[in-house]
């Protein structure tokens, strides 16, 4: 098959049409469309290089999350019960990095073979990471915790938890495909 320059923007635009029909399914779709829709000639219209990408989009966004959140439990003066979410927050955040690289791994290794399995394996993980970020978000719950941290880190905790949802929608979409398989 050969393709002309001419044929690039067609691909790219079908590759982008893709992506914006399968966030629809998500529980956030603009997000879903605007995390992933940059990197439409990686994702191509393959399945499972969309739920590796959106896994990967969510990862950084974890990560990063992570870092700041230890920057912040270390400024001096926190409140006790602040400081005390700040911990808790990062050993579940932590808990759902790991989950996320498990995932990511797992993904790489799906086969024919052991696809059911794997792709089981994924969701759990997911769904784990998805539950330990909620986790965080409850101990900044309640009218004793206002504040600047309280903001800005239930404004980070919640924008990983929509990635990871939409993530979790995509790969239970791919899970649930067995034209899909590898």
């Amino acid at each position: 098959m050969v393709l002309s320059l001419a044929d690039a923007p067609f691909d790219n635009q079908r590759n982008i049409e893709y992506i914006k029909s399968s966030c629809s399914s998500t529980t956030y779709p603009r997000l879903c469309y605007r995390s992933l829709s940059i990197y439409a000639n990686k994702i191509d219209t393959s399945p499972r290089l969309l739920v590796d990408t959106a896994l990967n989009v969510t990862l950084k966004a974890s990560k990063s999350t992570s870092r700041l959140m230890v920057k912040i439990s270390r400024i001096h003066g926190l409140r006790p019960r602040v400081a005390a979410a700040m911990a808790d927050c990062i050993e579940v955040i932590g808990d759902s990095v790991d989950e996320l690289q498990q995932s990511i791994e797992e993904l790489g290794h799906v086969s024919r073979s052991n696809f059911a399995l794997t792709m089981s394996d994924i969701q759990t993980w997911v769904s784990t990471a998805l539950t330990d970020e909620d986790t965080c978000m409850d101990g900044f719950a309640g009218k004793s915790m206002n504040g600047n941290v309280k903001t800005m880190v239930r404004k980070r905790i919640v924008k990983i938890a929509h990635l990871t949802s939409n993530a979790l929608a995509l790969v239970n979409n791919y899970a649930s495909t067995q034209s899909n398989l590898p």
